[in-house]
């Protein structure tokens, strides 16, 4: 995907989320985020795109700390939310092509612009998706190809460091394909952080096939990693569903 087609994605997902939120009011509960409430949410989603904006409008080269939580609360959050949300998607649509700053995964894309476009791209999508389950209603599906780039993220960039927890006393293997775009990845499992291979690399324990949509949901663990698409040794998606949470 190119960058300008994650930033209006993120323009897109941000407005949406900020208009559930107005719906389901600062203090629903959010079923997907066992704890929070709507506001939570919001407080969450509103530092992060806060922080995301700094990093790159300051060309930060070192670990930026993420921002203590902030003070906003009740009728001021929705504003303050949308008025951040604005100005990181203005701090990406107008950043130069080659800003040098910090980013924070392994595998991360061609440019660090590139890099923040897409990881807040889909820090927003799938907080849209806990904003929808504060109301109760079934997620609005991402566009395949966007869901594709999300579950390639989670895999080979968060769950490539060493702090990630999904982890096997012996090796086994965890294939994920994408029905409808074809994109398959295989991961090896171990004591050792999962290793991810793009493609169908020997023999899978447990194979989780559906469409990129439901993927990106269920692995991102806000829909059940179960049903149909879930063959083989059923306990290495209920590791997941247990384990990777980001």
């Amino acid at each position: 995907m190119k960058i300008t087609e994650f930033v209006e994605t993120l323009d897109c997902e941000g407005a949406l989320l900020a208009d559930l939120a107005d719906r389901a009011g600062t203090d629903a509960l959010v079923p997907t985020c066992p704890g929070w409430r709507i506001g939570d949410l919001l407080r969450h989603t509103g530092a992060v795109h806060r922080w995301a904006a700094s990093c790159v409008a300051e060309g930060a080269v070192e670990p930026v700390p993420f921002p203590a939580a902030p003070e906003p609360a009740g009728a001021e959050l929705p504003g303050w939310f949308r008025e951040g949300h604005a100005a990181l998607v203005r701090t990406l649509a107008e950043a130069p092509a080659d800003v040098e700053c910090w980013t924070f995964l392994p595998t991360a894309p061609s440019s660090p612009l590139e890099f923040w476009a897409r990881r807040q791209a889909h820090e927003t999508a799938v907080h849209r998706m806990d904003a929808e389950s504060a109301l109760g209603a079934s997620f609005t599906p991402v566009a395949a190809e966007f869901a594709e780039d999300g579950v390639d993220e989670l895999l080979t960039g968060f769950h490539a460091r060493p702090r990630s927890r999904v982890r096997t006393t012996d090796p086994r293997v965890l294939r994920i394909r994408a029905a409808d775009t074809g994109m398959v990845w295989t991961v090896h499992l171990s004591q050792e952080p999962p290793r991810t291979v793009r493609g169908d690399e020997g023999t899978a324990d447990c194979d989780v096939v559906g469409e990129a949509s439901w993927l990106y949901a269920a692995l991102w663990n806000r829909l059940p990693l179960n049903g149909p698409g879930v063959t083989g040794d059923a306990s290495l998606a209920r590791l997941w569903t247990e384990t990777a949470g980001i």
